[in-house]
């Protein structure tokens, strides 16, 4: 739960298209899934070919300091592509699913399900990062791992400061639950939307992220104050964008959270 000193003042989220955001908490800048490559045709695990369709709002070199990356996944373009790579390279720490971890090597750590790392503030004392559960399509994790990978998302929390939820590639709004019951009210939730699909290829059409009215219900759940969306456009598999997130937070009476104010 939030203690009665924190701070309720909202910190910027800056959101490059796609799923990557930077934000700083804590004194510390953070980065979301880091994807900044040209938009054309990129090759998932050799399978299917992802077609982005937009460039990001800002390249790489505008970031300056990272200090650390939430990458919910690295086997996908759409979430880590050649020029987010490249920026793990100079990143002190970035914070994975544990097969990423041990794929990235010496400067990645894996977080296990609700496993947490405090990290060290600039000015002093600590944030607390704790993995929480994701599952990247429909039904239960050991049906969609295999096809789909693991998937982890974040919780951000520390004295005086907000409680941040990153959602990560997840699609399952029992682990949105599971998350509240430990985390409720969370202050600001970077949720990932945008409905993707591939019928014909994948889980039957199936989602294997939320789609807009279940990112408002991930909002009623978590009791969250502000929900910044990402993962809803500049890739052709997202089949839902900014209108229809307007409208599903407007229809659950929700649409005074939507901050969609810093993006491209």
């Amino acid at each position: 739960m939030t203690s009665a000193d924190t701070t309720t003042e909202q910190f910027p989220v800056r959101v490059f298209g796609g799923p990557t955001a930077l934000f700083e908490y804590g004194g510390l800048r953070l980065l979301t899934d880091p994807t900044f490559d040209a938009p054309g045709d990129y090759y998932e695990s050799g399978q299917r070919i992802l077609t982005k369709t937009a460039p990001p709002s800002g390249s790489s070199a505008d970031l300056g300091r990272i200090d650390v990356v939430l990458l919910s996944h690295d086997e996908h373009p759409d979430n880590l592509d050649n020029s987010g790579r490249v920026l793990l390279a100079d990143v002190p720490l970035t914070l994975t699913t544990p097969e990423g971890g041990r794929r990235l090597g010496n400067r990645a750590k894996g977080l296990a399900d609700w496993e947490s790392i405090e990290l060290d503030r600039p000015g002093g004392g600590r944030i607390t990062v704790t993995g929480v559960p994701a599952i990247h399509g429909p039904g239960a994790r050991e049906d969609v791992e295999p096809i789909t990978g693991q998937v982890v998302g974040f919780v951000l929390t520390g004295e005086g400061l907000p409680t941040v939820y990153v959602s990560g590639d997840n699609a399952s709004l029992d682990a949105v639950k599971e998350i509240a019951e430990r985390f409720e009210p969370v202050d600001t939730a970077i949720l990932f939307a945008g409905a993707p699909r591939f019928p014909g290829v994948l889980f039957d059409g199936a989602l294997i992220v939320l789609d807009s009215v279940q990112a408002a219900e991930a909002a009623e759940i978590l009791g969250t104050r502000r929900v910044v969306p990402v993962h809803y456009d500049s890739w052709a598999h997202f089949t839902e964008g900014r209108d229809e997130l307007v409208a599903a937070f407007t229809a659950a009476g929700l649409v005074d959270r939507l901050d969609l104010g810093d993006e491209r």
